[in-house]
């Protein structure tokens, strides 16, 4: 597996004709990037393509995705269910692993500026990528969608992209780019076509007219049938079955239920556990209760048959080895992942007891942030090692290379956001594991307290790695802000 992996799912104006798409899908075959999904919708007349692979190869991929829709789609011509700017409408970037989100915004920065460089199409940046908070959403970067853009980019400063002139390209429009996490976008189809009913369920259940958290919702019609088209930017916090019966909630206020519900693009199988233990009710259920996550685990070394110290042997007679990696950042995302697996523990074995029902939400909560976290820190303690290797390769190649210097800085700074990364997720969860002392079962109290303890070590550990890479590093700005997180986690 590449050390880096990056998912890209850029979404094109075109869902209509297949040889545009495939022509499209042909320009980005560039090494080390795969193809994972294509799904085209003729009512949307919109294509969405999922991509991975390698960091570098990723943005060429992206770049001449985006080039070659301009050279294909008119937006004069296009007309489609689904609001759109751009012939490339979208470009996310999603950090898998080795990479962090901090990655994917300099990743779509960079992408930004050459689609700008090569194709004259101007870019705004949106999610985590973006400049100022009313840029996050992307509604309100395509408000009044192409044609809105085309009469105000000239004349409104809200509207002057983040690279390039303040016109749009012709044809093209202008193009989105950003960095998020994992989207899942999750479609119901109701039985009836009345489209006004979906756009009032859309209103409910989004986040920015008063619903659900972390969910984005319209209304079209499609193929006949009202569909609720959504996008859930955080399936972890907002599950995919709360969305689903929230839907069939409101809908029963119209007299409709929903008939069917589709994914466009790919989900994540952990999106699909949480269904599956929601919908099915199975007491205790964990994902290493599934076989084949077990086998994988077995397989794959992550849990060894033998007992518990089988498994986590060779980490511990890896960090005994006389080489650099892995070290203590290592070892402090290892400790932060425990913190995080022994408060799921005891939140979980608390939830749906009787005597704790009337903390029913807070622990839900907990659960589901704790997930999010132990899986970032577990994908931390490969990437401490990944970014401690790249500055030494840096430093190597420096010898022979004019650019060295920023080379080696590029990598100092990586190097600093990975342990920062995790001492900022330590203290999340000192607070969180506290904060459930008073609403678990008190005989698991000492459990908490050993998380407490793995988590502040782990923050200490993780900081003292930050500043001995800040000491190296040749970036005043980039240093000035690392310190200002910094003593946000030391008050």
């Amino acid at each position: 597996m590449p050390s880096t992996l990056v998912e890209c799912v850029p979404n094109f104006s075109e869902g209509r004709d297949k040889t545009k798409v495939d022509a499209i899908v042909e320009a980005m075959k560039v090494p080390g990037v795969f193809l994972l999904d294509r799904e085209m919708d003729s009512d949307h007349n919109r294509c969405v393509i999922t991509l991975v692979g390698e960091r570098e190869s990723i943005q060429e991929a992206a770049i001449r995705g985006v080039g070659k829709a301009a050279e294909l789609i008119d937006l004069n011509a296009h007309q489609g269910a689904h609001p759109r700017m751009g012939a490339a409408d979208v470009v996310p970037f999603i950090p898998i692993d080795g990479v962090t989100i901090e990655d994917c915004v300099a990743m779509a920065k960079h992408v930004g500026a050459e689609i700008w460089k090569r194709f004259q199409i101007p870019i705004y940046l949106y999610e985590a990528a973006a400049a100022t908070p009313e840029r996050q959403n992307l509604e309100n970067i395509r408000r009044g969608q192409f044609e809105g853009i085309r009469a105000e980019i000239a004349t409104n400063p809200a509207r002057k992209p983040d690279f390039g002139e303040a016109r749009v390209h012709p044809t093209a429009g202008a193009t989105v780019v950003g960095a998020r996490k994992f989207l899942v976008a999750y479609n119901v189809f109701l039985n009836t076509p009345d489209v006004e009913i979906a756009k009032k369920i859309a209103k409910a259940i989004r986040f920015s007219t008063g619903g659900l958290r972390f969910v984005k919702g319209a209304g079209f019609l499609v193929r006949g049938m009202a569909q609720v088209s959504m996008n859930l930017t955080d399936f972890e916090q907002t599950p995919v079955h709360r969305v689903f019966e929230m839907v069939k909630r409101e809908a029963a206020r119209y007299g409709v239920i929903p008939v069917s519900s589709e994914i466009v693009g790919l989900i994540p199988k952990k999106a699909l556990e949480q269904a599956a233990e929601w919908f099915l009710q199975v007491e205790n259920f964990d994902s290493s209760l599934i076989l084949e996550n077990r086998l994988a685990a077995v397989m794959g070394g992550k849990m060894a048959v033998g007992g518990l110290r089988a498994g986590v042997e060779p980490f511990i007679e890896q960090l005994a080895a006389p080489t650099a990696t892995p070290g203590g950042g290592s070892a402090s995302a290892a400790s932060a992942a425990m913190a995080a697996g022994l408060a799921n523990m005891v939140a979980s074995m608390s939830r749906g007891k009787k005597a704790y029902v009337q903390y029913e939400a807070p622990l839900s909560e907990a659960i589901a942030r704790l997930g999010v976290l132990r899986e970032e820190l577990k994908a931390a303690i490969d990437a401490d090692a990944d970014s401690y290797n790249l500055v030494m390769k840096a430093y190597k190649a420096a010898k022979e290379s004019a650019n060295g210097d920023a080379a080696i800085n590029s990598a100092l700074k990586q190097a600093t956001s990975v342990p920062l990364g995790v001492a900022e997720r330590s203290a999340e969860l000192v607070r969180i594991a506290s904060q459930l002392i008073p609403i678990t079962n008190p005989n698991m109290k000492s459990d908490l307290a050993t998380a407490v303890a793995l988590a502040k070590a782990a923050r200490a550990g993780a900081l003292a790695n930050v500043e001995i890479n800040l000491a190296s590093l040749k970036d005043d700005a980039f240093i000035n802000e690392t310190r200002d997180r910094v003593a946000a986690l030391q008050d």
